[in-house]
C-alpha cells in the first residue's frame, strides 16, 4: 500500500537513519541488508494502485514475504489490504512460506495493535501452514522492525532446511 513506509523502513534498516526525501518506490528496488545470521536481499515493490497489477511478476524465486502497512490506516484502506494479502498469501508461488507483517506507524493515536490486526485481516485463516508473525512499529525506533527481521530471517533459514554457502536469502 501506497504510503506504508516500505521504503522509509528498508533505508532505516540499511543505513540506521532516514531522510524527509525519500521517493515512492513507483516499480521496485533490490536492496540487502545485513543481519548477524544472513544477507536478507530484499525486493521492494511499490504499493501504488497503478503497480499491484504487477506483483505477481517479482515473485518468482521469493523465499518469504515481508508486507508493510499503516496500522493507522482507514476501515476501507483495512479492507483493501485484507484482500491483497488473501491474494498474496495464496498465490501459488508464496503458500506456505514464511510471512511477516509490520504494522507500521504505531507512534499514530490510531494504530491499531497486532491483535486487532490479527483479527481483522484474519491472519490466523490465511497464515495456516507457514511460520508468521506481526510486528508493530514505527520509525522512531529500528529495533522492533530489526527483531521481527532477524526472526523472518530465521524462518527462511529453517524453510530451506539448510543453510547456504553464504546465508544469502
Amino acid at each position: 500500500m501506497s504510503g506504508a513506509g516500505k521504503t522509509t523502513l528498508l533505508t532505516l534498516l540499511q543505513c540506521g537513519e532516514t531522510t524527509d526525501d525519500i521517493e515512492p518506490t513507483s516499480g521496485f528496488n533490490i536492496k540487502a541488508v545485513q543481519f548477524e545470521e544472513a544477507i536478507l536481499n530484499v525486493k521492494e515493490v511499490g504499493g501504488a494502485e497503478n503497480i499491484r497489477p504487477y506483483w505477481d511478476r517479482y515473485y518468482q524465486q521469493t523465499q518469504g514475504v515481508v508486507f508493510v502497512m499503516d496500522s493507522a490506516c482507514s476501515q476501507e484502506a483495512l479492507q483493501t489490504v485484507g484482500g491483497l494479502l488473501a491474494g498474496i498469501l495464496s498465490h501459488e508461488s508464496l503458500r506456505g512460506l514464511p510471512f511477516v507483517l509490520l504494522a507500521s506507524h504505531q507512534d499514530k493515536m490510531e494504530a491499531r495493535s497486532s491483535e486487532q490486526l490479527t483479527k481483522d485481516l484474519e491472519l490466523e485463516r490465511l497464515c495456516a501452514g507457514r511460520q508468521w508473525v506481526v510486528c508493530p512499529c514505527s520509525i522512531q525506533d529500528q529495533e522492533p522492525v530489526r527483531q521481527a527481521l532477524e526472526r523472518f530471517v530465521t524462518f527462511l533459514l529453517n524453510t530451506a532446511g539448510k543453510e547456504s554457502e553464504e546465508n544469502r536469502v
